[in-house]
């Protein structure tokens, strides 16, 4: 347990919120992160965390990348548009240091793996509380020559799609239907379908295949 006593007062744990798709990958989570951090809660896709960063107000949010209806790149962005001085650590399988470097221009300020040992996530958590940034030393060295050598480089940060048309290109890559495309994002049906539209004139494709694909260059929704 982490406290700190200053005189009688006693320091409250660090609040921490947990968004992993993977239900037992979240259990095993959940159990790491009670020894030392007052768990505010768990979910499992981007709009609930989107949802909960919101109701519960963390100190710190630990969010893998590749979740259902929005990615963590994307929850981050919406996050960091609601609450700037929100904390986020990214905890993901993937090891691509562009996708790295993606994950902190979005507004997170830490990157670890989920190869990492549980200690290093402890100690990632406690530094970014603190207000530091934190890098998995497995990506460390090469992130640092990335972000120096690239800063130019095309990310999906970069990509010439809007934030609305990169949720409706996510949920299209789903499989969803249109019909529930709009339903998620409360718009109208000939609105979802104007986006898809939209999308494919700006991104010259003609298929839905062809969208799939790019969605899963992107990052947003896993390779199969």
């Amino acid at each position: 347990m982490i406290m700190a006593a200053i005189g009688c007062r006693v320091m409250p744990r660090t609040r921490v919120l947990l968004a992993d798709d993977h239900v037992v990958v979240a259990q095993g989570l959940e159990t790491l992160l009670k020894e030392s951090f007052e768990l505010v809660g768990v979910v499992h896709d981007g709009r609930a965390l989107v949802d909960a960063a919101e109701k519960f107000r963390p100190d710190v949010i630990v969010t893998d990348i590749s979740m259902p209806l929005l990615n963590g790149l994307d929850a981050i962005r919406q996050i960091r548009a609601r609450r700037p001085d929100s904390k986020v650590i990214v905890l993901t399988m993937h090891q691509e240091t562009q996708l790295a470097a993606d994950a902190f221009r979005a507004g997170a300020s830490g990157y670890l793996l989920k190869v990492s040992p549980g200690e290093e996530l402890i100690t990632a958590i406690g530094q970014v509380a603190l207000g530091r940034a934190y890098v998995t030393t497995l990506l460390a060295k090469d992130l640092i020559t990335l972000l120096l050598e690239a800063v130019r480089e095309t990310s999906a940060a970069g990509t010439p799609l809007t934030p609305r048309q990169r949720e409706v290109l996510q949920l299209i890559a789903e499989g969803r239907t249109m019909k529930e495309v709009a339903s998620i994002l409360h718009i109208s049906p000939r609105t979802a379908e104007s986006h898809k539209y939209e999308i494919m004139e700006t991104l010259g494709m003609k298929t839905t295949a062809a969208l799939i694909q790019y969605a899963v260059r992107l990052k947003l929704i896993p390779e199969e």
